[in-house]
């Protein structure tokens, strides 16, 4: 698929029913929210004092970055050559290239051909093959990566794999300085953050490597983790993750001119994009689907997380009672399977489609053709996502029952008062 293609490309539908029954598709489709992913980076860059950097690990289709761009997203963080030539190519502007580790054809293209400037380092010989390939230019900022102590609050430590040691980190800065190469900070706390203290801890492991260095910093970057809120899952509102990044940078006592940067991923996109699959074969409660954990679905392995999901039968009802359904995917390999039962009607049977909510992290992005299978129909649908429908009706439940509780609170003083 050419990565440069436009949104017009792609069939729009005004929500994810009408797709079904205009398609009636035998293969699985992403139902990418270009409105709500350009709403949700919208939101997010109203909040952070500084420039947001999307991720694009975390989905490079183009109809999310598009979306995205739309949103005000005007920077990238990127981990490869490939990635470097799609941002480019599409939007005229060099990104960041924050992996830690790179090949040398794919720094010196970087900096030669796409004009990157910012390369992340947790060691010394990755800044000294920097300096090799590419020379000493002094508009070149080399972001020091910091290692973050391990928590139970996140889906994946990251620091495991990247990230110096703190007075590793100071001294790596103090090296660049003198190759004439400003000097940047970050970090990364783990996907899926649900802590947002994690971030002010970490914020602490900034200050004491800067204060060791005795560097002011071209850029504090704080990273990605910003998680999404999946059924089940507690996750802070937005604002309390700022306020631990305001505050944790306040206590570092940063110039004015310093840059500072995030690089959010699964927060603006998981919610943007669902999954529409066709049920291949029912026994008993076990239905087998035509995609899997080889395709979209491969982080449901990891995360324990229960995604909302529908029946979709567009010419027919379907039955009011739910059951608990196991899931088997498309390929032939025994461990393609769902770690996770869906509730869904009774009466599912084969040639129905069900909606899988929330599969715009970690999904197109890490799927596989293993036995020949593989997804590239996209699509644009414009109703709300499953997870904001089902938010919005427990608040609505909610503030019934308030309602319902005030009333008899009214009640009863009136019995009182009557008495």
């Amino acid at each position: 698929m050419d990565i440069n293609m436009n949104q017009e490309y792609f069939p729009h539908f005004s929500d994810v029913r009408s797709l079904v029954k205009t398609l009636q598709p035998n293969y699985p489709v992403y139902c990418v929210r270009p409105k709500f992913i350009q709403q949700t980076a919208e939101n997010f860059i109203s909040q952070f004092a500084g420039t947001v950097m999307y991720a694009v690990k975390c989905n490079p289709h183009p109809l999310v970055l598009n979306a995205l761009s739309s949103g005000g997203i005007k920077q990238f963080d990127v981990a490869s050559q490939s990635e470097i030539a799609q941002i480019f190519n599409t939007y005229r502007t060099s990104p960041h290239f924050m992996h830690p580790v790179k090949n040398r054809e794919a720094i010196r293209i970087a900096y030669f051909k796409y004009g990157v400037r910012y390369y992340a380092v947790d060691h010394l010989d990755e800044l000294e093959k920097i300096v090799q390939e590419i020379g000493t230019d002094p508009n070149v900022v080399i972001v020091t990566r910091v290692k973050t102590p391990e928590s139970d609050s996140c889906l994946y430590h990251l620091a495991k794999k990247f990230g110096a040691e703190p007075e590793e980190a100071a001294k790596l800065m103090q090296t660049t300085e003198k190759y004439g190469l400003k000097a940047g900070i970050t970090f990364h706390v783990g996907s899926q953050c649900t802590d947002p203290k994690l971030y002010g801890k970490a914020l602490n492991i900034v200050g004491e490597v800067l204060d060791y260095a005795n560097i002011e910093p071209t850029c504090v970057d704080v990273g990605g983790g910003f998680p999404a809120a999946y059924p089940g899952t507690k996750v802070a509102p937005l604002e309390k993750y700022m306020l631990e990044i305001k505050n944790g940078l306040d206590r570092i006592n940063l110039a004015s001119s310093v840059q500072i940067l995030a690089e959010p991923g699964r927060a603006l996109v998981a919610s943007g994009c669902s999954l529409i699959v066709q049920v291949l074969l029912r026994k008993s409660n076990q239905l087998y689907i035509n995609d899997g954990i080889f395709g979209a679905l491969s982080e449901l392995l990891d995360s324990e997380t229960v995604l909302l999901s529908q029946l979709i039968r567009p010419d027919d009802s379907v039955s009011d009672e739910l059951e608990e359904f196991s899931i088997c995917g498309v390929t032939c390999d025994s461990t393609d399977m769902i770690p996770c039962n869906f509730k869904l009607p009774k009466d599912v049977r084969e040639g129905d489609w069900i909606e899988i909510d929330q599969v715009g992290a970690y999904s197109n992005a890490l799927s596989t053709r293993f036995n020949g299978f593989y997804s590239k129909s996209f699509a644009c649908v414009y109703d709300e996502p499953m997870s904001v429908c089902s938010s919005k009706n427990k608040n609505k439940n909610k503030n019934n029952f308030s309602r319902q509780k005030n009333k008899l609170k009214q009640i009863k003083e009136m019995k009182e008062i009557c008495i």
